[in-house]
């Protein structure tokens, strides 16, 4: 499945418009706790625990976005848009959202 921030796709023409996709992934509070606990592990002012998990939390919004578009019959997903937003009690949760259209496209 292509995947473009773009609204379209280079040599890719767009045959048909599926609809909105969207993927969530939520950070629960844990992960801040073990990530103050292991602040040790940074390294130049990153932390590689803490990246690790927004990097698990980036592919499960990304996997559930394309799993959505094959629902809908599309190969592709164009104009996609990645957030992160605090959310819960005292921001104790990191959402990461990401959203697209669902397209058809032939070369």
């Amino acid at each position: 499945m292509q995947l473009s921030t773009t609204p379209n796709l280079e040599g890719f023409t767009i045959t048909e418009y599926c609809g909105v996709v969207t993927g969530e992934a939520i950070l629960g509070a844990n992960i801040f706790r073990d990530f103050f606990a292991s602040i040790r592990d940074v390294v130049g002012g990153r932390s590689g625990a803490y990246e690790k998990e927004l990097r698990k939390a980036r592919q499960i919004a990304f996997k559930e976005l394309q799993e959505q578009a094959e629902e809908l019959g599309a190969n592709a997903v164009v104009g996609i848009d990645l957030d992160y937003e605090t959310v819960g009690k005292d921001a104790s949760m990191l959402m990461v959202t990401v959203s697209g259209t669902a397209v058809k496209v032939r070369r």
